[in-house]
């Protein structure tokens, strides 16, 4: 099997470029039989060099493009590199690929280049982490975060608290080659003082992560009420849109419709359900099934009353359903009509036909959530398998505190397996499975 790999590093589709990379030692021989350029000398190739010429086919037609060549270990992968940039077009560009394929090259895998610079050192496993986690980003927010992480930050952080605890281990190891001498309590006085400050930092890690859920996923919110209050209405007032049927008729909405809109950098996913009824209507039924069954799922619930009227039969029963949950704004609607609903404790007062008070619901909903506004330029770790990790030391902390009165090995040992958990952020002690199944998630040609 070829050493070189290549593979289109842009989304198919016609466009002003695409780009087709090509990596390992070797690739710069394909180049030459393949590019040609007035400028370009081989033997004296300029790396980093952007240079203009010819792309020559088998059936001897060509193609005026870019090339450009990184050197090994000063590329991406670490490898010797070659990427041209030809024309934007599914055609043409497939028909680089097949070339380049025909001349020695393989077709590589999803994320092939991004493990080769893992493996060659030029990036952890948690700056690859980083760079799916970038691709990726929905919002503002998940973007600032991923953004943040950009230059390494998390690896300097956990190799700086891997450090310290190499030092603990050192000062063990100097306890049990040196038995006779009385310096075991002293030593371990110092080991668990160097912990202590570990596990404050970890602990910080986890408290600045608690909205990395939030960041990514968005909040999710689930507008319900009794049919015809305007819950469809303020949907579309929400995201700005009008996406959601509005009628006089009742149940109109007898389906989930999921809708998103972004707020200080998080995603507000807004579920507008059907209204809460009692029906003899097969497929309302179901709509308000699903209903009942958002409403356990949703980070927040707004509860829709219509301020023109006193709460009927329907209001009622939504309002024993939502009596257990801690996470409603009870929102009334229609406030350009005259008042006749009694008052609500924290009641947000609206009108979603003439968007009145619409930001305030957003607000509302956000502080409801995050604590505090986030501090993007703090180290907040948003990908769900290294926030496991450090959880996982997290007990591994309280483990050791445990042993305390435990033998000096003993300790050593789970201190050990302290410093390997962290490791699996930065893929120092990570399994290859592991690895294998982090890198399948990157797209062709990265």
């Amino acid at each position: 099997m070829s050493k070189i790999i290549v593979a289109i590093s842009t989304p198919l589709g016609k466009g002003a470029i695409s780009i087709v990379r090509m990596s390992g030692e070797g690739c710069l021989k394909i180049a030459e039989k393949l590019f040609s350029s007035k400028s370009l000398s081989y033997e004296n190739i300029t790396p980093r060099f952007l240079y203009l010429g010819n792309f020559h086919f088998e059936d001897k037609t060509k193609e005026l493009c870019l090339m450009v060549y990184f050197k090994a270990p000063y590329s991406f992968t670490g490898e010797d590199l070659v990427e041209f940039q030809v024309h934007g077009g599914t055609a043409l560009t497939q028909k680089v690929l097949r070339t380049l394929i025909d001349n020695g090259a393989r077709m590589a895998q999803p994320g092939e280049f991004s493990r080769r610079a893992f493996e060659n050192g030029k990036i952890s496993l948690d700056e690859a982490e980083n760079i799916i986690d970038e691709i990726n980003a929905d919002s503002e927010g998940e973007l600032k975060a991923t953004l943040n992480l950009a230059d390494g930050k998390i690896k300097s952080k956990i190799k700086t608290l891997q450090n310290s605890l190499t030092e603990s281990i050192a000062q063990i190891e100097a306890t049990l080659d040196y038995p006779e001498e009385d310096f075991e309590k002293s030593a371990k006085d110092e080991i668990f003082d160097n912990l202590k400050d570990v596990k404050k930092q970890i602990e910080s890690f986890i408290i600045d992560s608690m909205n990395a859920r939030y960041i990514r996923s968005g909040i999710n919110i689930a507008i319900v009420g009794s049919p015809n209050v305007g819950k469809s209405s303020l949907l579309n007032a929400l995201i700005g849109e009008e996406r959601a049927i509005v009628t006089d008729i009742e149940g109109t909405t007898r389906d989930v419709l999921n809708e998103s809109v972004s707020y200080k950098g998080i995603k507000l996913n807004f579920i507008d359900t059907a209204g809460i009824r009692s029906s003899e209507d097969k497929v309302e039924k179901i709509g308000i099934e699903k209903s009942k069954q958002t409403l356990q799922n949703a980070d927040v619930v707004l509860w829709v009353l219509d301020g023109s009227r006193k709460m009927n039969d329907y209001d009622k029963e939504i309002s024993k359903i939502l009596e257990t949950q801690n996470n409603v704004i009870t929102i009334i609607n229609k406030n350009d009509k005259p008042r006749m609903l009694e008052n609500f404790e924290n009641e947000i007062v609206i009108s979603a036909l003439e968007e009145n008070n619409i930001e305030s619901v957003k607000e509302k909903i956000y502080g409801l959530v995050i604590n505090e506004d986030i501090d993007y330029n703090k180290t907040i770790i948003i990908n769900e398998r290294q926030i496991d990790i450090l959880k996982e030391c997290k007990s591994i902390i309280d483990e050791i505190y445990q042993a305390k009165e435990e033998s000096m090995d003993i300790i050593a040992m789970k201190i050990k397996q302290l410093w390997n958990s962290l490791g699996k952020i930065t893929g120092e002690s990570e399994n290859e499975q592991i690895i294998d199944l982090i890198f399948s998630k990157f797209c062709l040609g990265k």
